[in-house]
């Protein structure tokens, strides 16, 4: 096979996460957004609500406006079409992926393994006492239940946790609990877990193997085209694991190798993965998006460097705080650093920068898409604020609306 093109490598990878075509020209359903869901296999979860949650982003990127009650019907009403657990850090995750994750994650780092192993049985069978007699209830509201009393302690380790949280968390670790919705607060409601997940067969023989070539394939899928590493990484799986895998599926005829000029690595292509002629599709993209999960990658793939700058001292941020790719059409051509200002009715583009040689219609696209986005967030203008190269030239577009 002669080696593929990096423009053909990124269509592949841009079609496999549905990001290469345009937006659905009708109302976005429940029906749209599984399909979008059971494509990208995932959605990563996290408390960060500086311009939307997380998990909401990946659909609005490659569905546009969308009522985002669907996700919460489709992962707090059975039967339920997501479910929590640990993959690519807290995920959203189809529910046919969460035995087989039962059998790979390990949190240790919860907490729950420093407690004495005494009082961390005792008050697990608390909880599991207490929600099989009540409804979904929060950490907060477990605590309360049991009547557990503890000294707030300042530690470097469980998020200054108390014991209930700790081992509500080993519990769902383990699959013994999961949670059945989440609050207002995005706090978890936690109930027993075959009141989420009724047809899981935990006595079921365990065949890890199995699990795992079937998490690989998922990730390849969802990827298109990738590395060892790139598949590992999806639902971070062991990587010499994630390798064994990667051969069996070769041998099963699921995935190929193939070259990519300029790779200088393993690269496999999923046989069911598509190659588009052109990609002619628009998006913001979450930091926490499936797509530049993997920043190697993006970096091969699309030429873009990219960092998480929330942890990053204001003063030493380079782009911002809460910063998204701009994908156009098969390129990711300027960031922007995004904030919904709920009070003003205002979504804030705080620094825009371009990438070098975006294209002349960058600007306008982009103020485009920021129109789409306050749409959707119920915000009633776009303000652009005077930091980055591009800051200019999209004050002038949104300006011309």
């Amino acid at each position: 096979m002669p080696p593929l093109s990096l423009e053909q490598a990124r269509r592949i990878a841009l079609a496999a996460q549905g990001l290469h075509k345009g937006r659905p020209a009708g109302p976005v359903t429940s029906r749209t957004v599984g399909r979008t869901f059971a494509q990208i296999q995932l959605v990563q979860i996290d408390s960060v609500n500086v311009l939307s949650r997380s998990h909401f982003l990946p659909f609005f990127s490659r569905l546009g406006n969308y009522d985002r009650t669907i996700l919460q019907r489709m992962s707090g009403v059975h039967p339920r079409r997501m479910v929590e657990y640990w993959a690519h850090e807290a995920s959203y995750i189809r529910p046919e992926h969460y035995h087989d994750l039962l059998l790979w994650q390990r949190r240790a780092w919860v907490g729950a393994g420093r407690m004495d192993p005494g009082q961390r049985a005792a008050i697990a069978a608390k909880i599991l006492d207490t929600l099989a007699n009540s409804r979904p209830l929060t950490a907060s509201e477990l605590t309360a239940r049991i009547g557990h009393i503890e000294e707030r302690q300042e530690l470097n380790w469980g998020w200054n946790w108390n014991a209930v949280k700790r081992v509500l968390e080993h519990l769902f670790e383990e699959g013994l609990v999961s949670a059945a919705a989440r609050t207002e607060q995005f706090e978890r409601k936690y109930t027993l877990t075959p009141r989420v997940l009724p047809h899981l067969d935990r006595n079921g023989d365990p065949d890890p193997a199995g699990a795992l070539h079937r998490l690989t394939e998922a990730a390849a899928q969802a990827h298109g085209i990738g590395s060892i590493r790139c598949f590992a990484d999806y639902f971070r799986t062991p990587v010499k694991a994630t390798a064994q895998s990667v051969e069996h599926l070769v041998r099963t005829g699921r995935l190929e190798p193939v070259k990519v000029a300029g790779w200088n690595r393993d690269v496999y292509r999923h046989v069911e993965a598509v190659l588009p002629r052109r990609a002619v599709g628009r998006a913001l993209l979450s930091p926490f998006d499936s797509l530049v999960f993997e920043r190697r990658r993006l970096e091969e793939l699309f030429g873009f460097h990219y960092r998480i700058e929330i942890y990053t001292p204001e003063h030493k941020r380079r782009f911002g705080y809460y910063v998204l790719p701009f994908l156009l059409r098969d390129r990711i051509v300027a960031r922007v650093d995004l904030k919904a200002d709920r009070a003003g009715g205002k979504l804030l583009a705080r620094s825009a920068f371009a990438e070098p040689e975006a294209p002349a219609d960058t600007a306008v696209e982009l103020a485009a898409e920021l129109a789409l986005m306050a749409q959707w967030l119920g915000l009633g203008k776009v303000e652009v604020q005077p930091t980055g190269d591009l800051a200019p030239d999209l004050a002038k577009a949104v300006a011309l609306g």
